[in-house]
């Protein structure tokens, strides 16, 4: 059974189990500033796990693909990917853990058919302190389970991941209980860091045995959550039991809530048993071609056809999902994808335009379950190209750069090894610490690889070596990489700062300040359409706590005037105290037959969320528009703190595209 035919055969299961199948969100959410990627099957499922009502029933199926952004510097390896498929089911105060758990197995076992002896799980084990019980429930319907199976079902306590490292499995332990770092799930971590009002609740997770020797290097013994590769996680189920009211103070929800994930490429791993992720079949087909492009085995280079592999994947769809590469947000993350892929090409010996090769094979291998991929085609490959060629240019320039530097230096260090009075004191001999900061700026700067400075650094040196000066200038391949690292660091810890607050896989942009923004932009959009003309769309928006910005089509640049106007309504009808309220609707019905604004494309399913904001009194909104949330319940909300709506700027943001920024000031 290959990844293909397990996606579907989920699918069918729990369609076949009373599930309604949704379609797939897009990589990148709309009018969500909390988030750059969907990084999670259940990211757009949140406000119904909150307890709003899904249009579709209490039980949905899907697969989602999903984009961690973060995983990029770890691609590599036989288990990471930026891009990957997140198998999910959901029950929305239905079923919970009996039937869940049973489900899995059957799954699993029945309809997979892995090995379930190479099967072992991990449950919640309590805390005294917040006074929430061990999931002893769980523990006891998986040995129920792998009892019946004629396999060992003995239970252990681990606790904290360190410990598992000092305690390791004894021979017949099979289920173990891990404290609130490991099996709780908040959108923040443990227990302790759960936001207040959050729904939580302890999870199940299931990982696969590969078996393969443990690596001491990570710990002295080996357990489920051990790093070394042995155990490989494939599904977690997610038990939503729980609210956090006050710090310390949880409180069972009256709906209960399943939220299941199973990472499909993991999963038709363990079926071929078989660690390396890359040789599924949604995979090697890729490394196929490019052992075909470069006249290499994946054997002799493994690392850079994963790499290329994984983000060519992530990029293929980043595109489809209409992101293009930029300098900032989503664009970034593209742009760095594609340039890593271009920079391990190189390293393939692979310098023609190789990308217009690769993306054909990616839409093939989607084009049953995803055939949105093999339809923008040819958008697709004329994004990526453009890109590719603008990077080897980069490259071109990168190294002309690098080597104009280094000849500047280097003959100021003739000059001091030669007669060092010649020479003012004011430079000294480069070493590992200046080489290092030379190839990180040239990295931070002109985005030219490392590896590829390193090898023009090499080129260079080599030279001053026939010249006899080599041997004087202190340098050591390690210790540049060091300097290296340490300055990307330093990057890295600056770039996590300024993203602080970013979705970290639950409940983001729930406050009450994203609320007021976003309710604010509602009426400053139709604000301008009465000022402006009917011809205003909304082409962009992004809301943060501090001021909401929004993109809109105008042919040319709005008058002080106009946006006083827009001003003076935006304040008149937050005074009126509008009501703010939603329904649904299918989605043709709300577009042709209703009127309501928004922007219709793929992202919608065929029922749509449409908030309105009215008066009371009144038979006709002032504001009618899609859009999945979150606002205040009245306008009036937006004057609290006697903060009124102003807009602080107006500017051309592309051609046609006007763009504001505005603040409740």
């Amino acid at each position: 059974m290959n990844a293909h035919e397990i996606r579907n055969a989920y699918l069918k299961f729990f369609e076949d189990r009373g599930h309604v199948q949704i379609k797939r969100a897009p990589l990148v959410l709309k009018d969500d500033p909390t988030t750059l990627f969907t990084g999670s099957g259940m990211q757009p499922m949140i406000p119904y796990l909150l307890g709003e009502p899904h249009p579709e029933g209490r039980r949905i199926v899907d697969s989602q693909t999903c984009l961690r952004a973060q995983d990029i510097d770890d691609i590599g390896d036989n288990r990471h990917t930026t891009f990957f498929e997140m198998l999910g089911n959901w029950s929305m105060g239905d079923y919970f853990k009996q039937q869940q758990i049973d489900w899995m197995w059957e799954f699993l076992s029945d309809i997979v058919k892995l090995d379930m002896s190479k099967i072992y799980v991990t449950c919640y084990g309590g805390n005294e302190k917040y006074d929430i019980p061990k999931d002893e429930e769980a523990a006891k319907v998986w040995q129920g389970l792998f009892e019946k199976a004629g396999l060992s079902n003995d239970v252990a306590e681990i606790g904290s991941e360190e410990a598992g490292y000092v305690r390791g499995i004894k021979d017949g332990e099979r289920i173990f209980y891990y404290d609130g770092s490991k099996n709780w799930w908040s959108r923040n971590g443990n227990e302790e860091n759960t936001p207040v009002g959050d729904p939580c609740g302890p999870d199940s997770e299931m990982f696969y045995d590969f078996e393969t020797p443990h690596n001491p290097e990570y710990g002295e013994y080996c357990h489920p959550n051990c790093d070394c590769g042995r155990f490989m996680e494939i599904g977690n189920n997610v038990f939503m039991a729980y609210r956090k009211v006050a710090e310390g103070k949880f409180e069972e929800l009256e709906q209960k809530n399943i939220d299941h994930g199973s990472g499909l490429e993991r999963i038709a791993a363990a079926k071929l048993n078989d660690p390396d992720v890359f040789k599924i079949s949604l995979m090697w087909p890729i490394i196929e071609k490019l052992e075909k492009l470069s006249g290499k085995t994946y054997d002799s280079h493994t690392n850079a056809m994963r790499v290329i592999a994984d983000h060519l994947r992530a990029a293929t769809f980043l595109a489809v999902d209409g992101c293009v590469p930029s300098n900032k947000e989503q664009g970034y993350v593209m742009r760095r994808l594609l340039r890593r892929a271009i920079r391990f090409a190189f390293e393939l010996g692979v310098e023609q335009n190789f990308m217009e090769e690769i993306v054909p094979v990616i839409a093939d291998l989607y084009h049953d379950d995803f055939p949105e991929v093999a339809e923008k085609r040819e958008e697709v490959i004329a994004v990526l190209v453009k890109e590719e060629k603008v990077f080897r240019q980069t490259l071109r320039k990168g190294s002309h750069y690098l080597r104009r530097e280094l000849e500047i230096v280097f003959e100021k260090t003739k000059v001091i090894i030669n007669d060092p009075k010649t020479h003012g004191g004011d430079f000294t001999i480069p070493g590992s610490e200046y080489f290092g900061g030379l190839l990180f700026t040239l990295y931070d700067t002109h985005g030219y690889p490392y590896e590829l400075g390193l090898e023009v650094l090499y080129e260079e040196l080599s030279k001053l070596e026939n010249l006899g000066y080599f041997a004087k200038i202190p340098w050591n391949s390690s210790q540049i990489k060091e300097e290296f690292d340490k300055k990307m660091q330093e990057q890295r810890e600056r770039s996590q700062t300024a993203a602080k607050g970013t979705f970290k896989g639950g409940l983001g942009g729930q406050t009450l300040q994203h609320k007021k923004y976003h309710t604010a932009t509602h009426l400053m959009y139709q604000a301008l359409r009465d000022v402006l003309g009917d011809h205003v769309v909304q082409r962009g928006s992004n809301i943060t706590e501090e001021r909401l910005r929004f993109d809109f089509s105008h042919p040319e640049k709005v008058t002080r005037e106009q946006l006083d106007e827009v001003e003076r309504i935006v304040n008149e009808q937050i005074a009126k105290d509008l009501k703010v309220n939603f329904a649904e609707y299918p989605t043709q019905v709300a577009r042709e037959e209703m009127g309501a604004l928004g922007q219709f494309g793929d992202r919608y399913g065929e029922t749509v969320k449409v908030y309105k904001m009215i008066a009371d009194g009144e038979d006709k909104p002032f504001s009618f528009e899609i859009c999945g949330g979150p606002h205040v319940d009245h306008t009036l909300q937006l004057f609290e703190d006697g903060k009124k709506f102003k807009i602080l700027k107006e500017e051309a943001s592309s051609a046609g595209i006007r763009r504001i920024k505005a603040v409740l000031v």
